[in-house]
């Protein structure tokens, strides 16, 4: 998650306002510690060593030279160092986590000449004590500021892969839907063509099969029109090499699919509510997909558990759900930004006016539901509004 930059400058103007609290408490133990104690001066250098440090994130060559000359302005007044110290190593980190390795490290080494400097100035320091913290200091805090400009650049490049490939499996996910859809409106157009023959031939001596073979026709092309129509809406120039195409699979196939997870460890129960019949080829494809893709990741993500395939018929829609009493939640099955299965369940659901839901149950357990609109009208108003 990408951290805005209203709230990155309120968090680095609390930690300077710390800081800067902590040094001006700390001066106050100065004198105790053989140092002379902080006056005005010493007050407004500590303060300019420290409150810049609420820039550092904008500009943090800018802040880091202001608090170093703070701080050797401080040092060379004889005042105890480490009052004002909490700025420069700050800036030094800061340097380092956003800026490259040859900007930051002649930083970070000015830092430890500076430190040595305040040794040399000081009266009772000791000096490999001064050295060997002028050493590990500013390369402890230069390391930590490099892992976390390298993470931040990893983070950054992955959410760029992660962006490209979600578009790229839309995009691919799209084409086979629409490969899909060309199919079955092939079999409607083929039907229409038989349809038309049949009611060519027998118009003059059986007009009650005719019209029969009319009203066939009449609402297989409505079938077909609205198939095209979607189509059209998701179709991608890509050549299909040629293959031949499956026969596409329905909601009269579910017993086999369920029988085919059984067979992988599930146990799955299938139940029907309401009355069946026939709807859109496309329709059924689509509720198909998305029972299959349900049912594979309860295979796949939450082994031992059983799970339960419900199909229902409304008045004018259709409804599958497919639950599972997996314990916990695994992450893979709720990541939305990469996940191809969730992307390609969406896409049918909307491709077809329909909507569906994907989340952690209450009380346990994974569930899909899609809903699906099974009048020519509703699901066209349902692609309106969802494209």
């Amino acid at each position: 998650m990408r951290i805005r930059p209203s709230r990155v400058l309120v968090v680095d103007t609390l930690i300077a306002l710390a800081e800067t609290g902590v040094a001006l408490l700390l001066g106050r133990e100065a004198a105790a510690q053989g140092w002379p104690a902080l006056d005005l001066p010493a007050h407004v250098l500590a303060a300019l060593a420290n409150l810049p440090v609420a820039l550092r994130s904008k500009a943090p060559l800018a802040v880091f030279a202001s608090v170093h000359l703070a701080f050797a302005g401080y040092v060379t007044l004889g005042y105890w160092p480490v009052v004002s110290s909490f700025g420069p190593l700050l800036a030094v980190y800061t340097v380092a986590a956003l800026r490259p390795a040859r900007v930051s490290v002649p930083c970070a080494a000015l830092t430890g000449a500076l430190w040595i400097y305040a040794g040399a100035v000081t009266v009772h320091a000791s000096m490999p004590s001064v050295v060997s913290q002028a050493l590990a200091f500013p390369a402890v805090l230069w390391r930590f500021g490099a892992v976390a400009r390298r993470s931040a650049e990893l983070a950054r490049r992955l959410r760029r892969e992660q962006e490209e490939r979600a578009r790229r499996e839309v995009a691919e996910e799209r084409g086979r839907i629409a490969r899909e859809l060309h199919d079955v409106v092939a079999h409607h157009l083929s039907v229409i063509s038989v349809q038309t023959g049949l009611a060519r031939f027998v118009f003059d001596s059986d007009r009650v099969t005719a019209r029969t073979a009319l009203d066939t026709i009449d609402a297989t092309s409505k079938e077909a029109l609205e198939e095209l129509r979607r189509m059209l809406k998701v179709l991608r120039a890509a050549d299909d090499g040629g293959a031949a195409a499956a026969p596409m699979p329905g909601l009269a196939r579910l017993d086999e699919m369920v029988e085919r997870i059984r067979a992988g460890g599930v146990p799955v129960a299938l139940r029907v509510d309401g009355t069946p019949r026939p709807l859109a080829p496309g329709l059924e494809l689509c509720a198909y997909r998305v029972v299959q893709e349900a049912l594979t990741n309860v295979l796949k993500h939450a082994p031992g558990a059983s799970a339960e395939v419900v199909l229902a018929y409304g008045p004018h829609h259709v409804g599958v759900s497919v639950t599972d009493d997996g314990e916990g939640v695994n992450p893979d099955r709720v990541r939305t930004g990469g996940g191809h299965g969730l992307i390609g369940m969406r896409e049918r659901a909307k491709l077809y006016g329909g909507t569906v839901s994907i989340g952690p149950r209450s009380d346990g357990g994974f569930a899909v539901r899609l809903t699906l609109p099974t009048s020519v009208q509703a699901a066209g108003q349902g692609d309106d509004t969802t494209g």
